[in-house]
């Protein structure tokens, strides 16, 4: 592991494997970079990986007040310890991220995106638009679990007696431990539509979804497709939003070669 400093003063972990051209992986909500290790570590086959931890999370450090504009920094940080432009790939929420970030003018040479979950207007209910002073008022109020739980029922959508399952999981103190950053992948997100500023990507993108993913995130995930310029997109038979690493890697690889 190593540690890169944001321009607010934020330090940020990452893990550096692998040789040759340089992929940066973005991590989606309610996890860190160790839920992209299994990819990393494919990719690193071919590729120098910087797998990342996002402020508020795993091994990096987190400032008082939340902006995305901190998590551009960030990756400002990542591309400046690769040392030139890289490839990067965002997962979820963190492929929100990725497409904002180079949009933004990041110094990206192609984007990879995994089902970014952009609703269009009628396909499933749109989260509130204020979800980010709700995961906020949660863990405000010590109720860190109550924040985790809501992203999984509300926002997610899973059914009960999984969340209820999850709550007695091993697992479940480490969703606590990050529920302040449900906020962040909130304040991405916005209000689940997909943002003007996709249409200015202008780095060769590819989105990726899942197979057998619900009707509403393949919906969306061609809207993102159709308004960024020149985007591609492929299908990875079989998966669903929680993608197997095995399955998704070869296709990245075609991807970024």
């Amino acid at each position: 592991m190593e540690k890169v400093t944001s321009a607010d003063g934020t330090a940020i972990a990452y893990d550096r494997l692998g040789e040759g051209p340089a992929v940066v992986l973005v991590c989606g909500g309610s996890v860190d970079r160790m839920s992209n290790a299994p990819l990393a570590a494919l990719l690193a086959q071919n590729h120098t990986v910087y797998n990342y931890d996002r402020r508020g999370r795993g091994d990096s450090g987190d400032a008082p007040e939340y902006t995305v504009e901190h998590e551009f920094e960030d990756l400002d940080a990542i591309f400046a310890a690769v040392g030139a432009p890289a490839c990067l790939y965002g997962t979820s929420s963190g492929a929100a991220l990725a497409l904002l970030a180079t949009a933004a003018g990041r110094p990206v040479t192609k984007l990879a995106l995994w089902e970014p979950p952009y609703i269009l207007e009628g396909t499933r209910k749109r989260p509130p638009a204020d979800t980010a002073s709700i995961y906020r008022a949660f863990v405000a109020e010590g109720r860190r679990d109550k924040a985790a739980e809501y992203f999984m029922a509300e926002v997610v959508g899973l059914p009960a007696d999984f969340v209820a399952m999850a709550k007695e999981s091993p697992w479940w103190p480490a969703q606590e431990a990050i529920a302040h950053t449900l906020a962040y992948d909130a304040t991405v997100m916005g209000d689940y539509s997909i943002p003007a500023a996709a249409a200015t990507v202008t780095v060769p993108t590819r989105v990726f979804t899942g197979g057998a993913s619900e009707e509403w995130m393949k919906l969306g995930n061609q809207a993102v497709q159709d308004v960024i310029p020149g985007a591609t997109g492929r299908v990875v038979p079989d998966q669903q939003h929680n993608v197997d690493p095995a399955a998704l890697a070869p296709f990245l690889k075609e991807f970024f070669a």
